[in-house]
C-alpha cells in the first residue's frame, strides 16, 4: 500500500486484534447471509474494515489498482452487510452480506463455481 493512504478510524481495540499480511491486509470472505454460499474473497486494511462496519456496504482494498473500492459502485452488484466477524486467529474477516447480482467480476454469482477441483 502507498503512504498516501489516510490513517484509519477503525476502533483501536479491533485494530490491535488484527493479524495482517506484510502489506497490512487481511483476507475478507464474503458469504451470502441466508444461504451460506461463499461469494468471493477480497482484501481489507484497517480503513476498508472501518468503512465496511460504518457504511453497511463492503469496501475492499484493490491490490492491483492500489485504491479502495466499494462493491457495486460501478457494477450495481452491491453487497449489503449483515454481519462482520473475525476468525479465531483474527487473521481472516467473514462478512455476511445480502448480495445483489453477481459477486464475481466475471459476472458469475460466486467466484468459486468455475473451476471445481473436487466435488464428492
Amino acid at each position: 500500500m502507498t503512504s498516501s493512504v489516510p490513517a484509519s478510524s477503525l476502533d483501536p481495540a479491533v485494530a490491535a486484534r488484527l493479524k495482517r499480511t506484510a502489506d497490512s491486509l487481511v483476507p475478507a470472505i464474503a458469504q451470502q447471509y441466508d444461504t451460506g454460499e461463499v461469494l468471493m474473497l477480497g482484501w481489507m486494511d484497517d480503513e476498508a474494515l472501518h468503512r465496511t462496519l460504518t457504511t453497511g456496504r463492503c469496501t475492499y482494498w484493490s491490490r492491483s489498482r492500489q485504491e479502495y473500492w466499494v462493491k457495486g459502485d460501478t457494477s450495481g452488484h452491491v453487497q449489503h452487510v449483515k454481519s462482520v466477524a473475525l476468525d479465531c486467529d483474527a487473521d481472516t474477516i467473514l462478512v455476511k452480506v445480502d448480495q445483489v447480482g453477481a459477486a464475481c467480476h466475471t459476472g458469475a454469482r460466486t467466484c468459486f463455481d468455475a473451476d471445481v477441483l473436487l466435488d464428492k
